[in-house]
């Protein structure tokens, strides 16, 4: 009895430890839609949990960078983040530069992202990369224990 009362107070430990350490980790995610992005990470922030981003995090998707806090995301050496100016389609479908949403999305960036983007010109419609050096030189470096509970 004691063995089992003593494996299940273990098993209920490892659990909550697990619970603990929760993650959404970011790879591969090509954007989309502003709003989609701003409700999806306003959700995580209140969740508390720690992004990994690990891959592609391009368009919308970096929006992440100003809905959760700094000390709440870490890259790995496979994260890269992709920015350019918000777009719209117009009658023909052609895509044109969305400049108020494009002033929106700048807007939620933090300085050292914006100041990045004003280097390279600004948002435009051609796509700039962050990543490497430049990259962990702003955010920290994941640790390679971390393990991700759900992706989004």
């Amino acid at each position: 009895m004691k063995l089992m009362t003593g494996l299940l107070a273990a098993v209920l430990l490892v659990a909550g430890m697990g619970a603990s350490k929760a993650v959404v980790r970011i790879g591969e995610d090509r954007g989309g839609r502003i709003c989609t992005y701003v409700d999806k990470y306003q959700e995580v922030r209140g969740s508390g949990e720690m992004v990994i981003i690990d891959g592609l995090c391009a368009s919308a998707c970096t929006i992440v960078l100003g809905a959760i806090p700094h000390d709440k995301i870490c890259v790995t050496s496979h994260a890269s983040l992709g920015f350019h100016a918000a777009w719209d389609l117009d009658e023909d479908g052609r895509a044109i530069t969305n400049q108020e949403a494009t002033r929106m999305l700048y807007s939620m960036y933090p300085p050292q992202v914006k100041r990045w983007i004003n280097a390279r010109g600004g948002l435009t419609t051609r796509m700039i990369y962050l990543r490497g050096k430049e990259l962990t030189s702003m955010y920290h470096p994941c640790f390679l224990d971390a393990r991700a509970s759900t992706q989004r």
